[in-house]
């Protein structure tokens, strides 16, 4: 079995369809370790699909030990059920990984497809076809869901791993970044 220095768990929130995927980080090299849903469709009680989904979270933490837990934020549309309904299905998924010790971070979908794919609105096949660049594997996804998960999963790679590998740090204000960053200003 192959060890992993990081092992990403990405969660695209949903109470009919959840996708998941995991990515494990060795030095520079990204692997695919599992990427796929849990479809709750068939399932009419609300409350049994949020169990559904702690479940399931449980297990996937439980069988692939994530050392990070990166979820995609809820998209504000015109449905407030609809967004109630997720918010509770990513409330479920964030409490579970952190009953499981995990620390959560956030991304919108609009940052996710930046860093995976450079453009903030991009599309689903467009995500995919760099996932598939990136983690080197040829399947296409029954479920744009999972493909979701793991692209959020790929974001907190890139996004954690360009503040540790450049040295940069949150700035506090144009002062602070002029201060941190003296090369970069322009006599003019």
């Amino acid at each position: 079995m192959q060890t992993f220095s990081k092992i990403i768990l990405g969660i695209d929130p949903g109470t009919v369809v959840m996708g998941y995927g995991l990515v494990g980080v060795t030095g520079s090299q990204l692997q695919l370790i599992e990427m796929d849903v849990l479809k709750l469709g068939s399932i009419k009680d609300i409350y049994e699909r949020l169990q559904r989904i702690h479940e399931k979270v449980n297990e996937v933490v439980a069988t692939h030990h994530p050392t990070d837990f990166a979820i995609e934020a809820p998209f504000f549309g015109k449905n407030v059920q609809s967004m109630l309904k997720l918010g509770r299905a990513q409330g479920v998924a964030i409490a579970t990984a952190m009953s499981n010790g995990l620390t959560v971070t956030e991304y919108s979908p609009k940052k996710v497809k930046q860093a995976v794919t450079g453009n903030g609105n991009a599309d689903k096949e467009q995500v995919w076809k760099m996932l598939q660049h990136y983690l080197h594997f040829k399947a296409k996804p029954k479920y744009y869901d999972a493909t979701d998960a793991l692209a959020v999963a790929l974001c907190h790679h890139f996004q954690t791993h360009k503040a540790i590998h450049t040295g940069s740090s949150k700035v506090k204000g144009w002062e602070d970044f002029i201060r941190k960053n003296p090369a970069r200003l322009k006599k003019g």
